[in-house]
Order: structure tokens, then sequence, then C-alpha cells
């Protein structure tokens, strides 16, 4: 097929998340076929190379076809690609669960509920807390307590917590009623009598446009939930397996939760997986009669070929010593990133770990018009010097797997340099 035949086709057939299609389906919009990845390049049916700037929606970590990952789907794929979880089991289901358990310290989360993605992984911690009272003698705690700005994902539970009106507003009226705060401070004046769980996204809120939270504020949300016998779910969707530095987020202020959200980078981004973490003391909740059982599953729970592209991924962390090697890379990542402050059209500059968010601002520091789509005209321009991104609003995200060179780190935030400048002075 050719690249004119597959962009035909997709715009005949083809629905993308996020897309406004009267855009996409322009006769003058050229979509890119990608095609091939070699660590932190991607390459296009046309054979231009480009910088993975996002890790493919922030989910690759070790770079695309990385050698131990691609054996591992391979040899799995010798045994067997999927069976059912439900009535049965497996070895690597099993060995990965161990292998995420012993990444806390002992007898802290203890259990691992497998699902397929990072709204399910949500999804999954909130019907956990919502029996969990039930079966513990508080039932009126059905009330979940979420924070401005907050994105869990786009399934209706988890799409309940969200604090984000573009993306969840239309379905308020099929939405559970969730609680949002802004700050400790208002979370601090709530009662909390009725609260099942507070559920954030530790450090950093990413489709907020990656805002950072206050250094402390989540150690005070951990007391604050242990004073009230409140839950407390952590989304470590994207800040887990050492995008901020740490393997999870959370580890920078002490804070071990009730229950952790895993997936994006779970399986190194190569196969869709997710997993739930949870306490001992939550699933002793559900043990007894028949009715106690959690009554929540997926087709393709712990499917076969993701566990082994986790394990694979777990294994490069330690044999390739890559939390050490990135705390370099972070230190270098800050240097280049400061190059872009003398940009008149450069606002707040946000960095945590390995992400980062770029402001586009006119002049006069104000927002654009946001009609004018601006932060995506400038990632459209990123691509001429080798880039592929995307931007929450004018916010450019750079977010690029662990594997990149130096040099294409610096390339990377040259050519967003070079984007803002076209497109802010034309």
């Amino acid at each position: 097929m050719t690249s004119a035949e597959t962009v035909a086709r997709d715009k005949a057939h083809a629905w993308h998340p996020f897309t406004q299609h009267q855009i996409w389906n322009a006769p003058e919009h050229e979509p890119l076929v990608l095609v091939s990845g070699k660590g932190a390049l991607l390459c296009d049916s046309a054979g231009r190379e480009y910088i993975d700037g996002n890790s493919s929606i922030w989910t690759n970590l070790h770079g695309h076809r990385h050698p131990k990952i691609d054996a591992a789907v391979r040899a799995q794929l010798d045994r067997v690609a999927h069976t059912s979880f439900l009535g049965f089991t497996h070895e690597p289901a099993t060995q990965l669960a161990a292998e995420l358990v012993a990444l806390w310290p002992a007898q802290t989360l203890t259990r691992v509920f497998f699902s397929d993605n990072g709204s399910t992984a949500i999804e999954v911690a909130l019907k956990m807390a919502a029996q969990f009272w039930q079966q513990s003698g508080q039932p009126q705690r059905t009330r979940f307590v979420a924070f401005s700005g907050a994105y869990h994902g786009d399934t209706m539970g988890a799409s309940s917590l969200g604090g984000i009106a573009a993306f969840h507003g239309k379905f308020s009226a099929w939405q559970f009623p969730a609680h949002h705060v802004a700050s400790m401070q208002e979370l601090q004046a709530l009662g909390a009598s009725d609260v099942a769980a507070v559920v954030i996204e530790p450090l950093i809120q990413g489709a907020a446009g990656m805002r950072l939270w206050p250094a402390g504020m989540l150690a005070a949300l951990r007391r604050w939930c242990d004073a009230h016998e409140v839950l407390l779910i952590l989304d470590e969707v994207m800040t887990g397996f050492g995008r901020t530095g740490t393997m999870f987020a959370c580890e920078q202020e002490g804070v071990i939760p009730d229950f952790i959200a895993l997936a994006k980078g779970l399986t190194g981004g190569y196969l869709p997986l997710a997993a739930t973490l949870a306490t001992e003391r939550v699933f002793s909740a559900f043990l007894g009669g028949t009715e106690r059982t959690l009554y929540y599953g997926h087709s393709y729970t712990a499917n076969q070929l993701g566990c082994a592209a986790a394990l694979a991924s777990l294994a490069i962390f330690r044999e390739e010593r890559v939390l050490e090697t990135l705390r370099l890379k972070i230190a270098l990542f800050t240097q280049q990133l400061d190059g872009l402050r003398a940009s008149p059209h450069v606002g707040e500059i946000r960095q945590c770990g390995f992400i980062a968010g770029i402001d586009v601002r006119q002049a006069s520091g104000e927002f654009f018009p946001a009609d004018q789509l601006t932060g995506a005209k400038v990632c459209l321009a990123a691509r001429r010097h080798g880039l592929l991104t995307r931007p929450i609003r004018d916010t450019v995200v750079l977010m690029p797997p662990y594997c990149i060179t130096d040099a294409q780190l610096d390339q990377a935030v040259q050519a967003i340099s070079r984007s803002i400048a076209e497109v802010c002075r034309g």
C-alpha cells in the first residue's frame, strides 16, 4: 500500500482520539505515516527520521525495538499469546506481580490487579475503594475527592474525577458526583466522614499542562488521609517507572498509597497493560462469601505478551542502571531548557525529572487566542526540524525516551526553540 492509499483509507474510515476531523480530513492536511522506529527515533513512509519527543504519548521508556523487549515478546509468542486470567493463571503474570510488589517496602502494596490501560487501572481502584468501605462497616463513605485540573482517564468512572471541562464536561450528566478541590487548604476545610478516597497525580499534573504541585504537598495529603481514615489513590500512569527521576514519583516524598495505578510505561511502551496495586488491608476486605467478590475484570487481563514485555522492561532498569543514567540526563535536560528562557515567546517552563512543559506566549506575556491553535502550529513546525511531539493547548510537551542521546536531546530542544520563533514571529 502506498502512503497516499494509507492516508486515503485513514481519512475515509479512521476516527482518531482527541482530533478535530474537520481539520484532519482537510485536503491540505497530510498526516505522517509512521512505519518504523529505532531507539529514540521514528521514521515515516518517506524515509524521514524524527526524534520521538513525547515517547509515543508518554509510553516508551527504553526506545523503539529494544533488543531485550523484542526478544521477550518473540519468545512468549512461541509459547502462547494470550489465555484467560479468569479461572487460570500463568507464569508471566505471577512473576510480574511479584516483581511489582518487590519495588515497594515489604508488607505495603502486596496485591496486583491487571487491566488494560490507565483509565481502567483507575476504574479498578475506584471500585475496590467503594466496595472496601461497604464491606468494612462504613457504607456511608461513597464520595471521591480529586483535584482541579486533574486528568485520570476517559472511562466514565475515571472521567468523573477529571477536572478539565474540555475533556469531560460533555459527559457530566452520566458521571458520579466527585468533589474537586484546588489545594490542601481546600481539602482540609472539607468534611471527610463520607469520603471513600482521594485521587491525585503525584508531583505533577499531566493534561493540565504539566503543572507542578508544591513541594511537600503529597506528604501532607498522606497525613490528611491517615488522620481521617481516607484511602489514597495515586495515579502514576504518566509518572511511574522513572519519569520523575525515581521509579515512582511518590518516593520523592516518602509516601506509600493505598492504591497505585500504573500503565503507559509498564511494558516499556510496547503493549497495552495496566496494573493497580493495593494493600493487604484492602485485599482482606474482599475475602469471605461470594458477595464479597470483586466483580470486575477484562478479557485481556494479564495478557502474556504484555507481561513478557513488562518483565523485560524491569530487567532493563536493573541491568542497564537506567535510573542512575537518567539522573545525568535530567541535569543536562535542565541546562538545555534554560536556554529557551531568553525567547520572548516562551513563558513558564515546568520540569519534573524527564518531563517538561514549555508555555508558548505572546511577547506581552499574554496567552494567544485559543482558536489560533498556536501550540499545535509549533509542534507541526517542529517536524521540519526533526521532532515529533504534541501540545496541551499552548504548552509544548517534551518527554523523550530514556535512551535519547545527549545530541538528540539538544536537537529536540533546539527544534522547539526554532519552531516557537518561526510560528510566533510569523
